[in-house]
């Protein structure tokens, strides 16, 4: 199989919330520059995907509520017009966002204008206040995941057919022109988030190209055991299926001072040590090499962070350098 990422750098709103030079100033777009530095530098760092979060508000635990948030489509689009080679993509899309119709040519729209780099990213949303306050709807859980499984048929059957049509409880397309076409004939990715073991991970052995999980060592190989039950029960083979897991990276020259950075993190966030230790890799790079090593040798095909640091371009690529340096990158055709 090829595989959809190696180490991908998620750049949530937090990384360029803080005000600098011209995020005051709407048409010198200096908020977006902030972006797309710390994409381009991730790139030529070594990291193989680009991800943004596909929230509207900030969300809890993160930041405040009234700093700054791109839709994601949006500055996906402007992050292909920047980046070369990264695979780019909304960890994850909430279902309840859009019409997944126009979700299939959204992602079908990036993935021309980045020359087949993009790829769907899909759950089944969460954030309740981010729907009431827009004015979305938000349907208890089962619904929610009833309505992804639909939305997975049509995405698929738009960017693998001419003209499609579904007739489903909640979302319908009858002759769905998709044009232009998806870059390769398969179309973008899709890979659904979450470690759900009754439905999310049933979905992924279903519809998914790939999945992503979060959790420490242990959480993870229990998610990818429950995976391979899937994969066994729809006859589906779980080598085809990308795995991902998504964490937070702390990384500096020495270990001392990736200390202090987890601190000021965990003051930042109220943090237990139970969500550091489930949550984030953090040390020198030695000793972030170790950590990654163990977090690979659970199954995972590849990794995905954030670094509460991303503004600092020198860190983003101290963390892809150390982690290709040990690690190696994909292949040219991955």
């Amino acid at each position: 199989m090829t595989h959809l990422t190696r180490f991908g750098l998620q750049i949530p709103s937090f990384t360029y919330g803080d005000s600098g030079p011209g995020d005051s100033d709407p048409e010198s777009g200096g908020l977006f520059e902030r972006v797309a530095s710390i994409a381009t530098t991730a790139e030529s760092a070594g990291f193989d995907s680009v991800w943004v979060m596909d929230h509207l508000f900030q969300i809890p635990g993160i930041g405040d509520v009234d700093e700054p948030m791109f839709e994601a489509y949006t500055l996906l689009g402007g992050l292909a017009a920047r980046t070369r080679t990264a695979r780019l993509g909304a960890m994850v899309t909430g279902v309840t966002y859009r019409n997944p119709a126009l979700l299939a040519k959204e992602v079908t729209a990036l993935d021309v204008l980045s020359g087949g780099r993009a790829v769907l990213g899909i759950g089944a949303a969460w954030f309740e206040a981010e729907h009431r306050g827009l004015g979305f709807a938000f349907p208890p859980l089962s619904e929610r995941f009833d309505r992804l499984e639909e939305a997975l048929i049509i995405c698929r059957s738009m960017f693998t057919q001419d003209s499609p049509s579904f007739d489903g409880r909640f979302y319908r397309i009858q002759g769905a022109i998709n044009r232009p076409r998806p870059v390769h004939p398969g179309g973008p990715p899709i890979l659904i988030g979450g470690g759900g073991e009754r439905r999310t991970l049933r979905l992924v052995a279903e519809h998914a190209d790939a999945c992503n999980l979060f959790g420490d060592a242990d959480t993870v190989r229990h998610k990818l055991g429950v995976l391979t039950r899937h994969c066994d029960d729809v006859g589906r083979d779980p080598a085809t299926v990308t795995k991902t897991r998504l964490g937070t990276l702390v990384i500096a020259e020495t270990a001392e001072a990736a200390d202090r950075k987890v601190e000021a993190l965990r003051e930042a966030r109220g943090m237990d040590e139970a969500m550091v230790r489930a949550m984030v890799t953090a040390g020198d790079p030695a000793s972030v090499v170790e950590q990654v090593a163990a977090l690979f040798d659970t199954g995972l095909d590849g990794l995905v962070f954030n670094m509460p640091d991303a503004h600092d371009l020198t860190a983003v690529t101290l963390a892809g350098q150390t982690l290709t340096g040990a690690f190696g990158t994909l292949s040219a055709d991955g």
